[in-house]
């Protein structure tokens, strides 16, 4: 018989692994092959494979958190706790040989379903109006980069302007990417018709938006422009969606979506366009437009630095998108002035950064050293997402950087008239010849990039060297800087005989506690004890640490801690840890990582003593021993 399972918990991962590594001795002991994935918090591990799947004849989810089923569809099928798999693993096996395993089937969904389903969840108008902007802007690309190479490239300096003769070849070229340009308003109503109705919307909303682009249908000279286009989108969309719900004779049906469907919702677009919406929007947008490009001095620059917060304070998210949609509208409509802010401000996030880790190595660790070497890449090529692994470990010193540096250099930007022909971002699109006054776009983008590097770095502590209230030696600092970088690859790098306890007093949980984190303290470990008890108990309060089996392993990652340890205590009578099988907690290990380093070694530690500490044997062992080197010596075990 083969067996496939899934753990997970949603707190911390000790139960993950503990309930993986008491199922597969189970299947051992049994005689049944059994694979397991894990779902920590370092991901998804040992991932069970289609083939795997297939080959089971059942399927075991030990989890107290939701995990997806659908691709179990079936299968035989138990879901039950994490608990479950850390204390009854053979029942759980043995019930596919003496039970009527129920097949999982009922009430499924696709893949496609549940990713629907998520989207649902979405705001609709936001999700409809960005898959009609995703499909408008290869459009703007392509028209802005093909008429900015044909101006750089075939254009001629006259008093006007730059002008590319009548008769020559780069006048073509321009041509096309303006017939690019003319596609923008239509394709963004057609697939906001498409996202709201599927694919019967899509005539309608693409000659809705040629429409509301063509005021000569309602007596404009400019048009409702990208206002326009999104109304016409939504109101294809949703007039479709109406006509779709009217219940006709099944001989109609099957020509309802190509025939009737597209021309009745045409035709009420079209004609609302006409005679009702067309005029007073283009009336709004002919407002809109004249209003930006008469915006001079105070009132230029207080859209820039809006446009420039919203760019950086995300990194991609919704306020980035509103912004950055704003820009291409605008560039749809001739105003390259607003986008140039935009394009400035979307690149000074990853060059910032990358441009600190290149200025103070000692605020950063290896890891984020070589993330800044990708992030300034990224940012060369406008890519403004390149920032977010900084500013999601610490976005209270990081996100205000860089969006200080985005919102000067948007207003630099709009201050020198720089413009960009193109949807998009970065040093990239001044070297194709798309922006207008490239000497100022790059004055801004160095300007903006440096005060985001000198502020992070400036708000940012030191990763290494001698901390802030350190009383150790210089020789014990030295090796408190190499221990920050040092491999973990057993329990006892970081666990010294002055770190094992195995007599604690204390009579409570917090007792108990108090010990173990004085002794750190002590050990120079710690730096702050009390900031570190805050944490500590912090994570009790968010669910308890006692695993059962007299294990309790509280951890804690702070910035009071100095470097990786791990303190072992043993209470020879028991302490109430509120642990989910009721027993008293004997072998207590409490993990201290700095917060720096919790990615990689607060996982890797749990790990390590959560498959360990399943072998009843070594439980054993560790509760009789008698000396600390005994101790010690069976700590170096787990690893």
């Amino acid at each position: 018989m083969k067996i496939v399972a899934v753990t997970a918990c949603p707190v911390g991962i000790a139960h993950t692994y503990m309930a993986a590594e008491n199922l597969q001795k189970a299947g051992e002991k049994l005689g049944v092959d059994i694979k397991v994935e894990t779902q920590g918090s370092i991901g998804v591990e040992n991932a069970l494979t289609d083939e795997d799947i297939e080959e089971a004849d059942g399927v075991i989810i030990a989890s107290d958190k939701e995990v997806t089923k659908e691709r179990f569809i079936g299968k035989r099928l138990i879901a039950t706790g994490v608990q479950e798999g850390i204390k009854r693993p053979e029942e759980l096996i043995n019930r596919f040989a003496t039970e009527d395993v129920p097949v999982y089937q009922a009430d499924l969904m696709s893949a496609n379903d549940v990713k629907k389903k998520k989207k649902e969840k979405e705001n609709p108008i936001y999700r409809h109006l960005m898959s009609g902007v995703s499909y408008m802007i290869p459009f703007i690309v392509v028209g802005g980069l093909l008429i900015a190479l044909a101006l750089t490239l075939g254009g001629e300096q006259t008093p006007g302007g730059i002008v590319i003769p009548e008769d020559s070849f780069w006048k073509k070229v321009e041509e096309i990417g303006a017939a690019s340009f003319s596609f923008m308003v239509p394709i963004l109503a057609g697939f906001i018709a498409v996202s709201i109705a599927d694919r019967p919307g899509l005539a309608p909303g693409i000659i809705g938006g040629f429409i509301a682009a063509n005021g000569s249908f309602y007596g404009s000279e400019a048009g409702a422009g990208f206002i326009g286009g999104i109304i016409a989108g939504f109101l294809a969309g949703y007039i479709t969606l109406a006509i779709k719900k009217i219940k006709v004779p099944q001989a109609i049906q099957p020509v309802m979506p190509i025939i009737f469907i597209p021309i009745l919702a045409t035709l009420a677009v079209g004609l609302l366009f006409v005679y009702v919406v067309g005029a007073p929007v283009a009336q709004v947008f002919e407002s809109l437009t004249a209003w930006l490009e008469g915006m001079q001095g105070a009132s230029s620059i207080l859209l820039a630095l809006i446009l420039g917060a919203m760019i950086s304070i995300d990194m991609g998210g919704p306020f980035n998108k509103v912004a950055f949609l704003f820009g291409s509208a605008m560039i749809a409509e001739g105003n390259y002035e607003i986008m140039g802010p935009i394009a400035v401000a979307i690149c000074i996030p990853p060059l910032g950064m990358g441009l600190a880790t290149f200025m103070n190595k000692r605020k950063y660790q290896p890891a984020e050293q070589q993330a800044g070497k990708a992030s300034f890449t990224m940012g060369l090529f406008g890519i403004t997402e390149g920032a977010i692994p900084f500013a999601a470990q610490d976005p209270l010193r990081v996100i205000p950087s860089i969006m200080i540096g985005s919102m000067t250099s948007s207003v630099i930007a709009m201050i020198g008239n720089v413009g960009d022909r193109v949807a998009h971002g970065g040093p990239i699109v001044a070297v194709l010849g798309a922006v207008d006054n490239v000497l100022m776009f790059f004055v801004a983008a160095i300007i903006g990039t440096i005060v985001t590097a000198f502020m992070v770095n400036f708000l940012k502590k030191d990763v290494s060297g001698t901390h802030k209230g350190n009383n150790a030696s210089p020789k014990r600092a030295e090796e408190d800087a190499s221990s920050k970088t040092t491999e973990i690859t057993k329990l006892t790098d970081i666990v010294t005989n002055d770190l094992i306890h195995l007599d604690l007093q204390g009579n409570t949980k917090e007792e108990v506690l108090d010990e173990l984190i004085a002794s750190m303290k002590q050990a120079g470990v710690v730096l702050d004890a009390e900031a570190y008890k805050q944490v500590v108990i912090a994570r009790e309060h968010e669910g308890t640490t006692g695993m059962g089996m007299s294990i309790a392993i509280p951890h804690g990652k702070s910035e009071a801690v100095k470097e990786p340890a791990v303190a072992f205590g043993m209470h020879r009578a028991g302490v109430d840890w509120e642990s989910l099988d009721g027993n008293p907690a004997k072998l207590i290990f409490m993990i201290a990582v700095p917060t720096e380093r919790a990615g990689d070694d607060h996982l890797k530690i749990l790990q390590m003593l959560s498959r360990k500490l399943m072998d009843d044997n070594y439980r054993e062992k560790l509760l009789h021993v008698t000396t600390k080197d005994e101790a010690h010596r069976l700590l170096m075990e787990i690893q």
